[in-house]
């Protein structure tokens, strides 16, 4: 495994910030000349930076703070917060982890009178929802430009981008005329024990897959899980990263996962092709919500106002291989809409406990 990065990445990061850099504001100049100012102060007096910076934090005044849990990969967060600190001043203090995680935390927290988280950003919209009770509404002041399917009724969450579920397979194990474009296929003996796909119980993403093939195929639902695990014979991986590191390394031939995730990889240079299911697919978006009883809810506010702004959502399409939530900006055509199904949250949030259940039961039995 390499520790440095890669050339890719590297200048993936450059024209990220490019991006960003071509809508500086006078306010944040102000911001790098202050932040200048105070390493040189720190140089002059021979303190640590790090023990500076903490003090730093303990001044900062609290309406001047965002305390903000994420699920985000750095790629994602770091950018966006970034600029979200120097346009607006205030000190966010990132704390990452998976998306079930921290809501179980979040959760815990405010049962124990602690309110020192202010906003959740990332996971899937249904998430969300399944934890509707520790979330408190907030309506955008974009929510007209917000694509309507996407929106929350209530206002408890704020969509970030949509994540279509495609298909992808090696090139050099799979020829074009032979790769499956359809769900029912996965479930022919030709894939069997061949298909990557991420367990449900570690993956969020997993689950929006079983539950976007349970919605898009007609039948009964125990015979299509079943049919799904029995096509897996037994193999699932831990996350859903190694869908993508399965496949393009060949161990498997073809996988389940994201668009964004496969179009990264793919502009990196792996050979893989993405294919979009014949019956249609699901781009449930990953959402931001703030907490109830956030100790810094205005800035919270602010932080949702920026992530569906004109710069933000450009920058998550053009840099993050991300699809924009605004039906006003013109962006990237892409695959034809029409193979994007309406997704029925309710329903998913409904049934998410058994169906994680059944599928615990199956593959369990598949492994034996």
């Amino acid at each position: 495994m390499m520790n440095r990065k890669s050339t890719e990445e590297n200048t993936l990061e450059k024209k990220q910030w490019y991006f960003f850099r071509q809508r500086l504001t006078q306010f944040r100049v102000v911001c790098i000349l202050a932040a200048v100012a105070v390493l040189c102060g720190l140089a002059v007096l021979g303190q640590g930076v790090g023990k500076k910076a903490e003090r730093l934090e303990e001044e900062i005044p609290e309406e001047k703070k965002l305390v903000l849990f994420t699920s985000h990969k750095p790629e994602v967060y770091d950018p966006i917060v970034r600029e979200f600190e120097s346009r607006t001043g205030i000190w966010v203090d990132v704390r990452a982890g998976g998306t079930t995680e921290l809501l179980e935390k979040i959760e815990e927290s405010r049962k124990k009178g602690d309110f020192s988280c202010d906003l959740m950003f990332g996971g899937g919209i249904e998430s969300y929802e399944a934890a509707k009770e520790n979330f408190e509404g907030y309506r955008t002041k974009r929510k007209e430009q917000i694509i309507r399917r996407y929106q929350s009724q209530e206002d408890l969450w704020t969509p970030f981008t949509r994540l279509p579920i495609v298909f992808i397979y090696n090139n050099k194990l799979v020829g074009k005329e032979d790769a499956p474009c359809s769900w029912k296929e996965l479930f022919t003996e030709t894939w069997r024990g061949r298909i990557a796909f991420a367990d449900p119980a570690n993956s969020g993403s997993s689950c929006t897959m079983l539950e976007t093939m349970l919605q898009v195929l007609d039948g009964d639902e125990d015979q299509i899980l079943e049919a799904f695990a029995r096509a897996l014979d037994g193999s699932i991986l831990e996350s859903s990263g190694a869908v993508l590191e399965d496949v393009a390394a060949g161990r498997k031939m073809v996988g389940v996962t994201l668009e964004e995730t496969a179009r990264k990889w793919i502009d990196r240079g792996a050979d893989l092709t993405i294919v979009y299911p014949e019956e249609g697919t699901s781009a449930l978006p990953d959402g931001c919500a703030v907490v109830k009883g956030a100790r810094h809810r205005k800035n919270a506010e602010l932080f949702l106002e920026f992530i569906v702004s004109d710069d933000t959502q450009r920058f998550a399409e053009e840099y993050l291989c991300r699809r924009t939530i605004r039906e006003d900006l013109e962006l990237e055509a892409r695959e034809p809409e029409r193979k994007l199904v309406r997704f029925d949250l309710e329903l998913a949030v409904g049934r998410q406990k058994r169906i994680l259940e059944k599928w615990a039961v199956l593959t369990d039995e598949g492994k034996n």
